[in-house]
């Protein structure tokens, strides 16, 4: 992770997003309650999948949302306070920082964490803002909470929310990490404005590289349009974005145990899949990865799917490639040839 330039200033402009087909491409996200059934039903086993997709390194990133929409969206949900107060009792973002820290950390190689603020009076909806003024790297998620804590008082929110910066910024990291697989965890109080088309475009050109979304919403929404999301990037390479309502979760009436527990599965839930497709397309460095399945007309059901290597092919692309029908919702194009892929562009055997 260290060695990175932690700028923003003079990247390259937003690509735009790629057409994307009116005849439907795979869902890229349900509902939250749909969502989370169709994946891990305990944290056990979410860590049991990463473990077994061999998830070594977690390269985690933060950014933060200092919009002004801060102030007000902790109505319901915080007792009427900035979703930014600093005291006793941990605001929202420092729970859900402390939650995702200490579950990824034990996949985290260096323990050093990317940190930046977005959305405030210096950056806007156009750049970020890294946490030290020097751009290091916080040590450890601990070392997260303690300058997230020092630096909020000398903030001025603003906005409008943007997730455009926050994610070319990750995407920088990537590249210059030679291609290893990071995690961007973005926090986040806010609905999309009328920047909302630039971080459509940022996830789809994100797609390209091995990176995870996770957007976690705090404060009471509404979120709407943040649940949404996934379905206006169909163009993506995978699907790489996952929201998840932080407040749904904490404000139900069990044990604080069980409410960690159910934030951390629903926010990792789909990074096993995710890293076994980056890993399997050959996006991330370092790796070892399987050449092309021959293309074929019908598919041999005692051959195992290339891409999770879990269940056998049971279905055929029309580009003649194969894969497996739970691998199937996951794509939008065809890992090999990159054709892209509708709802009704394959055959079962």
């Amino acid at each position: 992770m260290g060695g990175c330039i932690l700028t923003m200033r003079g990247r390259a402009k937003l690509s735009q997003s790629r057409p994307s087909s009116k005849s439907g491409y795979p869902q890229a996200h349900l509902p939250a309650s749909e969502e989370t059934q169709s994946y891990y039903n305990s944290l056990i086993e979410v860590i049991q999948a990463l473990e077994h997709a061999r998830f070594e390194s977690s390269n985690l990133i933060v950014g933060i949302d200092f919009t002004k929409s801060n102030e007000w969206t902790g109505g319901r949900s915080f007792n009427k306070r900035s979703l930014h107060h600093i005291g006793d009792c941990p605001n929202p973002y420092e729970q859900a920082i402390s939650i995702i820290g200490k579950t990824l950390a034990r996949f985290d190689e260096d323990n050093l964490i990317p940190c930046f603020g977005f959305g405030d009076a210096t950056t806007h909806d156009e750049d970020v803002f890294s946490f030290y003024p020097d751009d290091r790297l916080c040590n450890g998620f601990e070392e997260v909470l303690t300058t997230y804590r020092e630096i909020v008082p000398f903030l001025k929110l603003a906005g409008p929310t943007s997730f455009a910066p926050i994610i070319q910024m990750a995407m920088s990291i990537v590249e210059k990490s030679g291609g290893q697989f990071h995690v961007l965890l973005i926090i986040t109080s806010g609905q999309l404005g009328v920047q909302k088309q630039k971080t459509i475009d940022a996830i789809v050109e994100a797609s390209n590289l091995p990176l995870s979304i996770i957007l976690v919403g705090v404060g009471d929404g509404p979120w709407d349009i943040m649940k949404r999301l996934g379905d206006s990037t169909c163009s993506r390479a995978f699907d790489n974005l996952h929201f998840v309502n932080f407040m749904d979760i904490v404000t139900k009436n069990v044990p604080p145990s069980q409410k960690k527990a159910e934030f951390t599965r629903a926010t990792l839930m789909k990074i096993p899949s995710q890293y076994i497709v980056t890993r399997n397309l050959s996006m991330s460095g370092g790796q070892t990865f399987k050449s092309s399945p021959p293309a074929v007309n019908s598919a041999n059901e005692n051959e195992d799917c290339t891409l999770c290597v879990a269940n056998s092919v049971n279905m055929v692309l029309y580009c003649g490639h194969q894969i497996c029908s739970n691998c199937k919702p996951k794509i939008y194009h065809c890992p090999w040839c990159r054709i892209p892929v509708g709802t009704k562009d394959y055959k079962l055997i």
